[in-house]
């Protein structure tokens, strides 16, 4: 039976050890960086180096295939399609080139999910195309802007030739006037006003009975080289000479006349006493010369300037097509360089 006594001296327990575990110092490793500047320079200098081979290229051989004489050379709607064919071929290689070298030589990046990757190499695509397209733009400015400017100059000389010599007639004529010339581009007209008469009938000389002596002088000259003696005007018949300044105040005359639809009667009545005392013509003939003239010359003049306007509105359509073909072109080239980019990055990832 237990007494109280039996629990007096109870025996030791002995003490709980507890371990400490000291965790080890956490060291945060280097962060690989999302933009690999040294790939996409790398790509955009040799996709714009690219562009600018197949631009100079492209420029030989278009200049090589047209042709200012006619019926040599391709047409210039077979030279406008080439020319956008090779430029898209052109944004295609160089576009291509340089997002494969983007996204390939760009740095592995680790623990990173598959989109975030593709993101990246997509990026870096496009910016290294961004950047191959600044610099080509500055190379073709600077390198062979000459080139294609005097290609340019060239097509446009050859096509507005035309254009230019007609358009000229009274931009040249009205200038001459206002400066005071006393010649200018119109004096075809002026001289067509003062012509001699074709058809004026020669009075014929009095008949009378001719003696022995007098038939040797009205005996017809040889003749010369079968070709007859030019006719003797009659004492008399001989128009006037046309001085400096009665051409040079039909000059001004006519000129100031094309500033309106038509010419003032009175100065076609002038004209015409003009013309008439010049060359002998009735008063009548001659107003209807000077009418003549100047219908003929403002039809000239609207005919160049319906010359000038076609040409001015084919030139604004070439340049809004090639403006939009342009804007395509650089859109397919970005899409080529980031879809090459993602290409790059898997290889570089193998």
């Amino acid at each position: 039976m237990n007494t109280r006594g039996d629990y007096a001296h109870p025996e030791p327990v002995a003490a709980a050890t507890v371990a400490v575990v000291t965790p080890p110092p956490v060291v945060d490793l280097p962060r690989d960086s999302a933009v690999s500047w040294g790939a996409i320079l790398a790509g955009a200098i040799a996709a714009a180096a690219l562009s600018l081979i197949l631009v100079i290229l492209g420029v030989g051989l278009g200049l090589s295939s047209v042709s200012p004489w006619s019926f040599e050379g391709v047409t210039a709607e077979t030279f406008g399609w080439s020319s956008i064919a090779w430029l898209t071929f052109t944004a295609i290689a160089a576009s291509g080139l340089g997002g494969y070298l983007a996204g390939r030589l760009r740095t592995k990046w680790s623990n990173l999910h598959g989109d975030e990757t593709y993101f990246r190499d997509t990026a870096h695509g496009f910016v290294s195309w961004a950047v191959a397209t600044l610099l080509t733009a500055a190379l073709l400015t600077s390198a062979i802007g000459g080139i294609l400017g005097a290609g340019a100059k060239v097509a446009g000389a050859t096509a507005g030739a035309a254009v230019s010599t007609a358009g000229g007639i009274a931009a040249a004529g009205a200038g001459s006037a206002a400066m005071g010339s006393d010649e200018g581009d119109v004096q075809y007209w002026v001289d067509s006003l003062f012509r001699a008469n074709p058809t004026a009938a020669q009075p014929a000389p009095p008949a009378g009975p001719a003696g022995p002596a007098d038939a040797t002088a009205l005996a017809p000259a040889p003749v010369a080289n079968g070709a007859p003696p030019p006719p003797r005007p009659m004492p008399g018949a001989e128009p006037r000479p046309d001085s400096r300044e009665v051409r040079t105040e039909v000059n001004r005359i006519i000129v100031n006349s094309l500033k309106s639809d038509t010419m003032d009667p009175a100065d076609t009545q002038y004209l015409g006493q003009l013309v008439a005392a010049q060359t002998g013509m009735s008063q009548a003939e001659a107003q209807a010369r000077v009418t003549d003239v100047q219908t003929r010359l403002r039809a000239a003049l609207d005919n160049a300037k319906q010359q000038a306007k076609q040409a001015a509105d084919d030139a604004r359509k070439a340049t809004a097509y090639a403006a939009l073909w342009l804007f395509i072109t650089l859109l397919i080239g970005a899409f080529i360089a980031s879809l090459s980019a993602t290409w790059g990055g898997r290889r570089r990832d193998l």
